[in-house]
């Protein structure tokens, strides 16, 4: 599999994408809810067309499972791309310019090749495994940040089934709120990997995270340098084979990682 290639294709594909996005955001688009109680708009969907037909042109023998239209092709297949047409459609949706393309490529659930483009900005990040993370200026290595005299900045992400009076996700972030200086809910899963990769924040922590969204940004900040673990500790690669209750992670520097993990199991035991 020449992952490079593949890496071509997905920033391409993402890019145009983006530019379906960015030029129909400002009309009028329909608006409808979905199950878990998020949404998708018309423009989820034209994206995701135009993704898909660009990636199953390019790599028919593998594997898509996209946020809308849900898998296709072999479910057999060692390949597997992971499709998030419009990461923030909450976002887009009362107009908050907030909103990212993403693609992933898996093989046999780990991830291999992460792609991340934001329209409104016209940037493109990207990662393969054990080659580095790409971004707008060339390669992408998160800076160290100085500890803060208030407290990380952090972003939180969970899954879409997670109700609202889930005790461990209370007590988490009732925790992180106490913790850090800020926590940004950004709706934008991704948004908030490629933050962290850059070294605009300093951590993300997610609960029972979506398998869509998860495999490519974490790539990302992996290759840039960060460390993710899960809440036991242990490594975490984003496996997208994983039950939604093992998609629980802390992503941050090592500086900063001990402390993260010292918090989310007082908060969880």
């Amino acid at each position: 599999m020449d992952l490079e290639h593949a890496r071509r294709v997905a920033v391409e594909a993402a890019e145009a994408a983006g530019t379906l996005l960015r030029e129909r955001a400002s009309g009028t688009f329909a608006i409808r809810a979905k199950n878990g109680g998020d949404l998708v708009t018309d423009l989820d969907v034209a994206a995701e067309k135009l993704l898909l037909e660009r990636i199953q042109a390019a790599f028919p023998a593998h594997r898509v499972v996209a946020e809308e239209s849900g898998a296709s092709g072999d479910a057999g297949a060692d390949w597997t791309w992971f499709v998030d047409p419009l990461d923030g459609t909450n976002n887009l949706a009362i107009g908050l310019p907030l909103y990212v393309v993403g693609l992933a490529l898996c093989h046999q659930g780990l991830p291999r090749l992460g792609v991340v483009h934001d329209p409104v900005g016209g940037q493109t990040w990207s990662a393969v495994r054990g080659q580095g993370a790409l971004g707008p200026r060339g390669p992408v290595r998160r800076p160290q940040r100085p500890a803060g005299t208030h407290g990380p900045v952090l972003a939180w992400t969970q899954g879409h089934e997670v109700v609202r009076d889930d005790p461990a996700m209370r007590s988490l972030k009732a925790a992180l709120d106490l913790r850090a200086r800020r926590v940004l809910q950004l709706w934008a899963p991704l948004l908030g990997w490629v933050m962290l990769a850059r070294g605009d924040i300093d951590a993300v922590v997610g609960y029972r995270a979506e398998a869509v969204d998860l495999p490519g940004g974490l790539l990302i900040a992996q290759e840039a340098g960060l460390c993710v673990r899960g809440f036991d500790g242990r490594p975490f690669d984003g496996r997208t084979d994983l039950p939604a209750h093992r998609r629980n992670f802390v992503a941050a520097g090592p500086e900063l990682m001990d402390d993260l993990l010292g918090l989310v199991a007082a908060a969880t035991r």
